[in-house]
């Protein structure tokens, strides 16, 4: 029997585990389909295969689309109709999950009335989400990528939903409109850009991810303050989103390991493979890189073109540090805090914007541990 779409719309809401059913009734209304548009990327070992809507036929396609997956759109800025055959590379777009969009906007606390500001419209389909349940006067919406922003424009219009669309930085906001009740963003960030702070008012929140050159990610929604200060606790979800593009790790040469000076190391580089102690890790040395390798790790500083990297030896391991900054050290120093802390998880750490603007996250409370992010 040939998919009906409505009914794909209906099992996908009610497999999400929704509680608001305002947020469910989005998800059963807003068709997904209009919002890939007719190929996609599909993981394919270590590259990005496309699939075209034309060749698997619409049942199948349907089928696709609805499941609760982020489905990517883009590789490197291209598209999949324009890709000629399976791509290496990092996504740059995406259709994020069903479930992931609808608890961003639960965990932001976004209700009827409220003015939102989505940052990263992507393909539009959060954004028509947000529309069936806010009105399309409520909702503005900031895309980085033109032609991204064009084709999200003519998937929202042809759902049927008129928001005001923006194609610029949304790290800069969109100050017009300001002040929202609530910033969501689909992307991740480095740091809270200030913009964000001025532009939400005293009392509304800024759901994001915190996130790096590590690709450790935390879930977070801040609360801004009437000093413009905010503060808030991670959700502890295990869920990541590709970094906004200026938070985007630069281009490096080829990595080429140095012997550098050579210790023994303090804990086994397999404890980086734990989401929170990854996270610790990326706080400790905000501009390095991680690599995973049969031998261990590999860490290497952007800014600095420092790097660690171990190897085993007998029973323990040995780290390689080269260059001016001991990444290795910094990375045990911190997990040793956290560790004496009783590892606690991500859901345990919150954050604190400050008044002169330094960010800081922190374990167990805003007087414990804690590491700045690199604003």
């Amino acid at each position: 029997m040939t998919a009906d779409p409505a009914e794909l719309r209906h099992v996908l809401a009610t497999s999400l585990g929704v509680t608001d059913p305002v947020w469910r009734a989005a998800v059963e209304a807003v068709p997904r389909e209009l919002f890939l548009g007719d190929c996609l990327f599909r993981p394919s070992g270590s590259r990005w295969e496309p699939v075209h809507r034309d060749r698997v036929g619409e049942d199948a396609w349907l089928r696709l689309v609805y499941q609760d997956t982020t489905w990517v759109t883009q590789v490197d800025g291209v598209g999949a109709a324009d890709a000629p055959g399976p791509l290496s590379g990092r996504p740059t777009s995406s259709s994020t999950l069903p479930s992931l969009i609808v608890r961003m906007l639960d965990l932001g606390g976004v209700r009827e009335g409220e003015k939102v500001l989505e940052i990263g419209t992507g393909t539009g389909y959060s954004t028509a989400v947000l529309c069936h349940r806010l009105g399309d006067g409520n909702v503005y919406s900031v895309e980085y990528d033109p032609r991204l922003a064009a084709l999200a424009a003519d998937h929202i219009h042809a759902a049927g939903y008129l928001p005001t669309l923006v194609t610029g930085d949304g790290l800069a906001g969109y100050r017009e409109a300001a002040d929202y009740d609530a910033i969501v963003a689909t992307c991740a960030v480095r740091h809270i850009p200030p913009a964000w702070l001025h532009q939400v008012r005293s009392g509304g929140t800024i759901t994001t991810t915190i996130s790096g050159w590590m690709l450790a990610s935390g879930l977070i929604r801040l609360t801004v303050h009437d000093d413009g200060t905010a503060t808030g606790r991670f959700a502890g979800d295990r869920i990541g989103y590709m970094l906004a593009r200026p938070h985007e790790r630069p281009p490096r040469p080829v990595y080429f390991p140095h012997q550098g000076q050579t210790s023994a190391t303090r804990l086994d580089p397999g404890l980086l493979n734990d989401w929170t102690a990854q996270f610790v890790a990326q706080l400790a040395a905000p501009s390095a890189e991680l690599m995973a390798t049969s031998d261990g790790v590999i860490l290497v500083d952007v800014a600095t073109g420092s790097q660690a990297w171990t190897e085993r030896v007998g029973d323990g391991w040995r780290v390689h540090q080269h260059g001016p900054l001991r990444l290795w050290n910094a990375v045990e120093d911190a997990i040793a805090v956290w560790q004496a802390a009783g590892s606690p998880p991500q859901s345990d750490f919150g954050m604190t914007v400050d008044i002169d603007g330094t960010q800081r996250v922190w374990a167990g409370n805003p007087c414990g541990p804690s590491w700045r992010l690199p604003v």
